[in-house]
């Protein structure tokens, strides 16, 4: 399968090498061609334009920011594609958005999948995320052995639109969560309870998530890299919000973590990672969490 990868940033780029090992031949463009520098090193071939990667590709992946990017790149494309290729938005990005390019699609016979991803950088590298599908079951089932490549957990959430329904779901929960094990954690160190056996107990009891084994362990071993900075997640909780408000759903817990991301956003933590906006609470309550890991 003749494949081209649009976006080859700190998700794009180990998606991307996990395609062309698997594939042997890639068709590469970012606005940033350091970013395929890797690639292009392990055999993968540099186009120059939007529309040479739709002219060598039998199908385009899309791993760009945001619905900006995605609206003018995907319409680039879909006017350089021909009928019979295929266009795979795997950004996070508005379920209203990508219904609209995959009907533009495919009034000019090409195909459309939405299929973001879940799980980071550190399994994107192992070809391990969470992939949710939205589009026709017999397009699914063509591309399915390409998303192999990519991730472990692939689910066809039904028609376009659905995989970034569940993308933001998931982002806009896991985001709630984080906010309030921040917290957790302050909470109970300032009450006197070391940090690691909170973290124990909390693993080892009803409170516990994947959030909380990966995001409380990265906080006491302060390793705090930007991997998901507070930019990303105030994007993504604000699709989510716009998505609620289209349907006239109210949710206001999310709507408080919203409100908290924002704040963190306009205070100094925009680049940083989502997680470490638990130094503003550590200043605010006198106390540290970070640093004290010990097992």
């Amino acid at each position: 399968m003749k494949v081209g990868f649009i976006g080859t940033g700190h998700m794009g780029e180990p998606m991307a090498a996990n395609v062309l090992a698997a594939e042997k031949s890639l068709f590469v463009h970012d606005s940033n061609r350091k970013a395929t520098s890797n690639l292009e090193a392990s055999g993968a071939d540099w186009c120059e334009s939007l529309a040479e990667v739709a002219s060598s590709s039998e199908v385009i992946l899309l791993s760009l920011p945001g619905p900006r990017e995605v609206e003018a790149v995907g319409y680039e494309l879909i006017n350089s594609m021909s009928s019979g290729q295929t266009l795979v938005d795997m950004s996070t990005n508005s379920p209203t958005l990508v219904k609209r390019i995959a009907k533009d699609a495919e009034d000019k016979g090409i195909g459309f999948l939405d299929a973001p991803v879940s799980g980071g950088v550190r399994r994107a590298r192992e070809g391990a995320l969470a992939i949710m599908v939205g589009g026709k079951d017999e397009l699914f089932k063509k591309i399915e052995p390409l998303f192999d490549k990519i991730g472990n957990n692939v689910f066809h959430v039904g028609d376009v639109g659905a995989g970034s329904v569940a993308k933001l779901v998931n982002n806009m929960l896991a985001f709630a969560i984080m906010m309030s094990n921040n917290e957790a954690l302050i909470l109970g160190a300032k009450a006197g309870v070391d940090p690691n056996v909170l973290f124990n107990v909390i693993r080892t009891s009803s409170g516990n998530s994947m959030v909380w084994e990966g995001g409380a362990r990265a906080i006491l071993r302060d390793r705090l890299k930007p991997n998901f900075t507070v930019d990303l997640a105030c994007k993504d909780i604000g699709l989510a919000m716009d998505l609620a408000e289209e349907l006239d759903i109210d949710l206001p817990m999310v709507s408080n973590a919203q409100t908290l991301l924002n704040h963190y956003q306009a205070n100094g933590f925009a680049q940083e990672d989502i997680l470490g906006t638990v130094k503003a609470l550590e200043e605010a309550s006198d106390v540290t969490v970070r640093g004290t890991w010990d097992e």
